[in-house]
C-alpha cells in the first residue's frame, strides 16, 4: 500500500535498474513534456469553465475528485515557483525542462473572447516563469483552437513576438475532432513556421465507463490520443502536412503499440481505406512520442518500430501520474548505447525547437 492517497517519485511499473543521475549522458538532457500553471489566466477564465464539459474533471468517482483535490494544493508550489522544480529536475538530472500550460488553461469550452485574453494570459505567463532561469526553462504555449483564425494570429503571436518555441493543443476542441478541416489553416501555419505542437489528452469525452480508479486518466488520457492520431490519419490529415512538427505525449497512447491494425484494415477494407495512397502507419511515423510509457520493454519497442530520431524524453512533471526517473528509463533499456541514449535524452528535443545547447 502507498503510505498516503498519492505519491510523487518512482514508478511501481518497472524495476530501476538505471539510475538518470549516475547513466546521464554527457550531452544536454532536455524534458519535453512538463507543466506549470499560470494563475492570472485562472482569474480571468476560470470562472467562466463549466466542468461538466471538461472530461477528466467530469467523470471522476468522488475519491478521485478528493485526490486530485490535494494534489492541486500539493503541487501549487512547484507550479508556479522554480525553487523546488529546480531541485526537483537536478534530481532526476535534466539540464532543460519544456514547459507547457496545465492541459485545463487549454480553454476549450469558454466563450471566445474570454478565452482569447485568457490564452495570452497564459501565454504571457509562460514566458515570464521561464525568464526566471531561461537556462533552464523553454516554453511552449497555447491558442484559441476553437476559432481558428485566432488561433492562427496567436501562434504567430507566441512564435514571432513571444519567442516561445510553439503550442500545447488538447486531442479535441470541446468535443471538435482535430480532423476537422476548420483546423487545417492552424496546420498549415504551424507547419510554415516550424512550430512544435504537443498534443496532450485531457480525459476521454465520453468516460461514463471510467469514472472509478481514476481510469479517466489511467486509460481515458491514452485512448484520447490513440482515437485523435486515427483521426488525424484517416482523415488525411497528417498526410497534407507531412513536415508538420506534431508530438503525442504518454507514448502515442495505444496506437503505437498496435499499430499494425489499422494497416490491415486499410488494406482489407474499402471503408478503412480512407483514400489514403499510403499504409497508414507511413503517417503515424510522421509524428514524435515522449517516453512516458513507465516501462523498459514498451519504450524500447517504440524505439525500434518508429526509430530513435522520432523519440523525446518526457516526464508529465509535476503530476503523480508523472515519471520521475527519465533517464534512467531510457538508460535502462538492455543494449542501450551512449548515442541513442544522448539523442532520446535530449538530441531530438533540441533539433525540433532549434536550440543551440
Amino acid at each position: 500500500m502507498i503510505d498516503r492517497r498519492n505519491r510523487y517519485g518512482r514508478t511501481a511499473a518497472r524495476n530501476h535498474t538505471a539510475d538518470g543521475r549516475a547513466r546521464r549522458p554527457h550531452t544536454t538532457t532536455i524534458d519535453i513534456h512538463a507543466h506549470i500553471f499560470v494563475p492570472q489566466a485562472a482569474a480571468h477564465a476560470g470562472p467562466h469553465v463549466n466542468m461538466s464539459r471538461i472530461p477528466l474533471a467530469h467523470f471522476a468517482s468522488e475519491q478521485t475528485r478528493e485526490i486530485n483535490k490535494l494534489q492541486d494544493g500539493d503541487r501549487a508550489n512547484v507550479m508556479t515557483k522554480i525553487d523546488q522544480r529546480l531541485f526537483d529536475l537536478d534530481a532526476m538530472a535534466i539540464d532543460v525542462q519544456v514547459v507547457a500550460p496545465a492541459p485545463p488553461q487549454c480553454y476549450y469550452s469558454v466563450d471566445t473572447e474570454i478565452a482569447r485574453v485568457g490564452h495570452r494570459l497564459v501565454n504571457e505567463g509562460i514566458v515570464e516563469y521561464c525568464s526566471r532561469r531561461p537556462d533552464r526553462f523553454v516554453g511552449l504555449g497555447t491558442v484559441t483552437l476553437q476559432e481558428p483564425e485566432l488561433a492562427v494570429s496567436e501562434l504567430e503571436y507566441v512564435m514571432n513576438d513571444l519567442g516561445l518555441k510553439g503550442v500545447q493543443i488538447l486531442t479535441n476542441v470541446d468535443g471538435q475532432e482535430l480532423s476537422d478541416p476548420k483546423f487545417q489553416p492552424f496546420y498549415a501555419r504551424a507547419e510554415q513556421l516550424g512550430a512544435f505542437i504537443m498534443m496532450h489528452p485531457n480525459g476521454f469525452t465520453h468516460g461514463d465507463r471510467l469514472t472509478d480508479f481514476y481510469f479517466n486518466n489511467v486509460v481515458g488520457n491514452p485512448f484520447e490520443t490513440t482515437l485523435a492520431l486515427h483521426k488525424l490519419i484517416f482523415s488525411g490529415t497528417l498526410a497534407r502536412f507531412p513536415e508538420l512538427k506534431l508530438m503525442a505525449v504518454h507514448g502515442g497512447g495505444y496506437l503505437p503499440a498496435y499499430s499494425g491494425r489499422i494497416d490491415h484494415a486499410w488494406g482489407a477494407r474499402e471503408d478503412a481505406h480512407a483514400n489514403l495512397p499510403l499504409p497508414p502507419t507511413t503517417y503515424l511515423r510522421q509524428v514524435y512520442l515522449d517516453t512516458v510509457v513507465f516501462t523498459y520493454h514498451q519504450l524500447a519497442y517504440m524505439i525500434e518500430l518508429f526509430g530513435p530520431d522520432r523519440i523525446l524524453m518526457g516526464t508529465d512533471y509535476p503530476y503523480d501520474m508523472a515519471e520521475y526517473n527519465p533517464v534512467g528509463h531510457i538508460a535502462g533499456i538492455d543494449g542501450m548505447d551512449e548515442t541513442t541514449l544522448s539523442q532520446i535524452a535530449g538530441g531530438n528535443a533540441a533539433r525540433l525547437l532549434g536550440l543551440n545547447l
